[in-house]
């Protein structure tokens, strides 16, 4: 026997900050499901989540960011809640328009909302958990699903696209949320490292691609070879700033 829950069942919350394209995209998001809610304007990851979280009336509620566009087939799908345990995150894959790049980091989220209400990350992690000050992941158990149901397009302005290489290019070079010594960046994940070499190559061709290229480039470089405090790539009025007053100015 198989418990199949449609994935309607469950509150659909976007969650939008300053994204250039969130208002076009959650257009398109109510057109294909009009129940959908939206949480906007709350700084900070973790505590954009837990205002998503507090939309919700369901026990468990899925999240869309703001640069996503969600397939129409994703509405289709039935899970087997029988083998997933209460505190598992569902996790769908996404493809990155400027690169090709598929994987989990920016797709569509399903979280348990006792897990999100519980978790400390980010801006609100304590500072003697490192790994949590950048990320969600190393202390969450993601369930990664096959299929691709939605498309990042973070490339609508120039700034989008540098702002999103910037992120993944200083993401991409930690292990585990911890910044590693030149010698070390070699043995992280092989993983993050092919999806890395392609943030940094790959997308001239498309619209504001080469911003995002230019990103991740900075982002690895401000990692990897400078004292930057890292911490602040989950900033976003830190990366608007210096946007401003640095990369726009180039």
């Amino acid at each position: 026997m198989t418990n199949l829950v449609s994935i309607n069942d469950f509150d659909i919350v976007y969650i939008s900050y300053d994204e250039p394209n969130a208002d076009e995209n959650y257009a398109d998001l109510l057109e294909k499901c009009p129940w959908a809610k939206r949480s906007h304007g709350v700084w900070g990851s973790d505590a954009a989540h837990k205002a998503a979280a507090a939309l919700s009336e369901t026990e468990r509620f899925i999240t869309i960011d703001a640069d996503n566009i969600v397939n129409e087939d994703f509405f289709n799908i039935e899970l087997d809640m029988d083998k997933i345990k209460s505190n598992d995150v569902i996790s769908f894959a996404a493809k990155n328009v400027v690169n090709g790049l598929v994987y989990g980091n920016g797709g569509i989220k399903m979280w348990p909302v006792d897990v999100v209400n519980a978790m400390r990350t980010h801006e609100a992690a304590p500072e003697s958990d490192k790994r949590a000050q950048v990320d969600f992941c190393w202390d969450t158990q993601y369930i990664q699903m096959n299929g691709t149901y939605s498309t990042i397009h973070n490339n609508a302005t120039a700034h989008q696209a540098w702002r999103a290489g910037f992120r993944e290019g200083c993401k991409m070079a930690l292990d585990q949320g911890l910044r590693v010594t030149t010698e070390d960046f070699y043995k992280n994940h092989w993983k993050n490292l092919h999806r890395l070499y392609i943030w940094l190559m790959v997308g001239a061709d498309v619209e504001n691609g080469r911003w995002a290229i230019y990103g991740a480039r900075e982002g690895l470089y401000k990692t990897m070879c400078t004292d930057w405090d890292f911490i602040n790539v989950r900033d976003f009025d830190w990366l608007n700033e210096y946007w401003d007053s640095t990369v726009s100015l180039n």
